[in-house]
């Protein structure tokens, strides 16, 4: 008996163990940010990731402190993807190295709301996420981009890159609803209050425009998309403002977040999405929320 029960302990360690090793090992970096509460973000972030049983977060917040910034020195090898909920200042040049070699070596990257602000300074980054805002962008930067009457439109007149008005809820349609991240949902859905960035601008090379949403109806401007940076794979999400306390994290509960989120960081990661599109998605003009960050026991 006592056999039987060590060969029946032995496979459940075994089995633990390969379902441990099966989870993508993720690297969430962030910062102490101004008009976002980024820590608290992150938190919630890391927490919806986790939830899914799909990933391993580890959170990395970069120096406040001048003089411990030439230490922020990550070890990107040691993971399949890294997250960046990011809005501060540009890495030291070590690190910026080690990061392009990460991303176009095959690593998987995704891109979260403001984290298109930071380092504009530094060319790669700006061609990794395709377009980006504010940071004194404009018109050197490469063109706006964004969809009208079924096509893409790339602008280039003057002018700066980055605005928002008041938040609020908005209508995301999906421009290409075959790609794996948003395949099985519904093509058209309300997502609930956030932040709506328009007029970005920026490089846009091998960038894909996976949803848009607009406040005029004639001009939608991109929402989601993704980025092929030599072998690595980008996913760019703008949706997911959080405020400077824990109850201005609204637009991360909303289910349409979480989901392209943890589909888009899959698909980064893997270059697949082994995840079923679940019950509880928004449809159009119907928000659903997951406050707890986690999928419904019927959600499947």
């Amino acid at each position: 008996m006592k056999r039987y029960l060590c060969i029946i302990a032995s496979f459940v360690l075994l089995c633990t163990s390969l379902s441990a090793q099966k989870k993508i090992n993720t690297l969430l970096i962030t910062c102490e940010g101004g008009s976002h509460w980024l820590l608290g973000g992150s938190e919630a972030i890391k927490q919806i990731l986790e939830n899914s049983n799909l990933f391993t977060v580890d959170l990395m917040v970069a120096p406040s402190q001048d003089s411990e910034w030439a230490s922020f020195s990550p070890d990107f090898k040691k993971y399949n993807l890294v997250v960046l909920n990011y809005d501060g200042k540009t890495w030291p040049e070590q690190t910026l190295t080690n990061f392009d070699k990460y991303i176009s070596g095959g690593g998987g990257l995704v891109v979260v709301h403001s984290s298109v602000i930071p380092m504009r300074d530094w060319a790669p980054y700006n061609e990794m996420i395709g377009l980006g805002a504010w940071g004194n962008r404009n018109e050197q930067d490469g063109p706006y981009l964004y969809w009208k009457n079924g096509r893409y439109v790339y602008d280039y007149s003057p002018g700066a890159g980055g605005h928002h008005g008041l938040q609020h809820s908005f209508t995301v349609t999906h421009r290409n609803p075959e790609h794996p991240i948003l395949k099985g949902l519904p093509n058209v859905w309300q997502h609930f209050k956030d932040e709506l960035y328009v007029k970005l601008r920026g490089p846009a090379k091998n960038m894909e425009v996976l949803a848009t949403a607009t406040d005029e109806p004639d001009k939608h401007e991109p929402i989601l998309w993704t980025v092929n940076y030599g072998k690595g794979k980008v996913f760019v999400t703008l949706l997911g403002h959080a405020g400077n306390d824990p109850e201005l994290r609204y637009a991360m509960d909303c289910t349409g977040f979480q989901v392209t989120l943890l589909r888009g960081a899959e698909w980064a990661a893997t270059g697949q999405v082994t995840q079923e599109a679940p019950k509880d998605f928004p449809s159009e003009g119907v928000v659903t929320l997951r406050k707890e960050y986690k999928a419904p026991f019927h959600a499947y």
